[in-house]
């Protein structure tokens, strides 16, 4: 059991949404639900987690201040004050493939576009055409550089008839669950 995969987690969350929505000096909530928390700090049973976030926000206070949590169904709503959510915009700076990502979906760039962001961040890079209803390819980065999500891109007709590429973004373990 660890807390770093966690902390990054949120950390990631807070400065994606930053970016397709900018910093705006405020607090911010995120829902998880209970096994992909469970998958984040490495256990398998949920009876202890509300106990076990008690001790995360302890051990990432200095960092992301007070953290707040509100049971859901079936997960939990984490909210990090704006001091947390400033912390993360003063050190997130280094995560260029992300940024270059999101410009390029919000410009509703097509797939080859977006295909070519992750080559560009790195040479060992997993396309996989998943061509089912939700999704065309997963792409994920199997040495976890940039990062180490599961990416599943969607491709979506635009009025004009230009195709354009829109992503969601998965821990492994969520993905493998959800059986796409």
């Amino acid at each position: 059991m660890t807390f770093e995969r966690l902390e990054k987690n949120i950390c990631d969350n807070i400065y994606e949404a930053q970016l397709k929505l900018g910093y705006d000096q405020r607090p911010m909530s995120l829902n998880y639900t209970n096994a992909t928390l469970c998958h984040l700090i490495g256990i398998n049973d949920t009876a202890q987690l509300s106990q076990l976030l008690e001790s995360f926000a302890d051990s990432v206070a200095q960092k992301l201040g007070s953290l707040s949590f509100r049971s859901t169904h079936n997960g939990f709503c984490i909210t990090i004050p704006a001091e947390g959510t400033a912390y993360v915009s003063e050190h997130s700076s280094g995560n260029e493939f992300m940024a270059k990502l999101v410009e390029a979906v919000r410009g509703h760039a097509d797939t080859e576009t977006i295909l070519g962001i992750f080559k560009e961040a790195s040479a060992n890079v997993s396309v996989t055409e998943l061509n089912n209803e939700e999704f065309r390819y997963l792409v994920f980065f199997p040495d976890m550089t940039p990062d180490e999500y599961y990416y599943c891109i969607s491709e979506e007709e635009e009025m004009d008839g230009h195709i354009h590429a829109s992503y969601h973004r998965f821990i492994r373990e969520d993905y493998e669950e959800l059986g796409f």
